[in-house]
């Protein structure tokens, strides 16, 4: 009963024009989102029903990636992946997002609306690192979901694919307490390396193709005293192949953006010698970071006003300057 009535409700979104398919790297830079329908659209959940939909996902069913694994009580962000059995991309079709505490009796929370944002550049940005990987990110859902309180929870998506209801989940950890720099705190001074300090050698400490200009500045010598954006990124060698689309994103952002002429933006590779074997390099220690890639927007006194971990578009990145340059 509640697959009919999620499948009745997500056809009223027009579902029958989804489809499940990957795309090809733009040489044009496409809209930057896509409006989410509304929460409106799809049904409430109970706990019952909750655990009816999960036992119903199938092998089948789209796979859902989630792009971050930092999350604390209280209000987060959530971006996510969704593909087939042949790992294409499902991209533009209605997602809402249910979560509910580990245990399967406490309170069901959503439906959570995802829209979907476009990690395409214009071609005059899109690197020779993306556009000869057939496997970088192309787009990516984003939602924003609530965590009543630290533990585990049951992620739970419906997806319409091709007027089809396909349920498909993922467990998760929210922390009570996290290393990593938050919204409202300060970051650790790190000193980070530029085209300067190595003497040129750009290919030491930028794995993208071409170089991108991100290496002009040390955060230590600019954090407190401007707006920055400090992209932790490797291109080249990024398993959560992310990486590549978006300093492709912050290097247009930082070229094309007229707020962003004051902001200092920094690129700063994750691996030891660019080599993985080698180990995370000491700034990307200093913040506590674990997975890649991550993103800090600081405003002017040198506090976080937004961050993100694995994908983000470049509205979602101009949304966030926007915000730190005015505080």
């Amino acid at each position: 009963m509640l697959a009919a009535a999620l499948a009745g409700a997500l056809a009223s979104c027009g579902g029958s024009s989804g489809s499940s398919s990957s795309t090809q790297a733009s040489t044009s830079k496409p809209a930057t989102s896509t409006p989410a329908p509304t929460a409106a659209k799809f049904p409430k959940v109970n706990a019952k029903q909750f655990t009816t939909l999960a036992r119903s996902i199938s092998p089948k069913s789209p796979a859902l990636a989630l792009t971050e694994s930092d999350f604390h009580p209280g209000v987060n962000r959530l971006g996510f992946g969704l593909f087939d059995p042949s790992q294409k991309q499902v991209i533009n079709v209605p997602v809402a997002i249910y979560v509910q505490a580990q245990g399967g009796s406490g309170p069901v929370f959503g439906p959570y609306v995802a829209r979907e944002e476009s990690l395409g550049v214009s071609k005059q940005f899109l690197s020779e690192t993306v556009a000869k990987d057939p496997d970088a990110a192309k787009f990516v859902y984003v939602t924003t979901v609530k965590f009543p309180k630290a533990g585990k929870y049951n992620v739970l998506a419906a997806v319409d694919v091709d007027g089809k209801l396909e349920p498909t989940g993922v467990g998760l950890k929210v922390s009570s307490s996290d290393p990593i720099p938050s919204v409202g705190e300060k970051t650790p001074a790190i000193s980070t390396p530029t085209v300067a300090s190595v003497g040129g050698n750009v290919a030491s400490i930028d794995t993208r193709t071409p170089h991108d200009d991100m290496h002009d500045v040390n955060f230590k010598d600019v954090v407190g005293k401007k707006p920055v954006v400090i992209l932790f990124a490797t291109p080249l060698l990024c398993q959560s192949r992310v990486c590549g689309p978006v300093t492709d994103i912050a290097e247009e952002v930082k070229h094309t953006m007229p707020e962003a002429k004051g902001v200092a933006f920094i690129h700063m590779e994750v691996y030891n010698h660019n080599d993985a074997n080698k180990g995370y390099r000491p700034q990307l220690r200093a913040f506590h970071l674990q997975t890649e890639p991550w993103a800090f927007v600081l405003d002017r006194s040198g506090k976080i006003s937004t961050r993100f971990e694995g994908a983000f578009s470049a509205s979602e990145l101009e949304k966030a300057i926007r915000t730190a340059v005015k505080q």
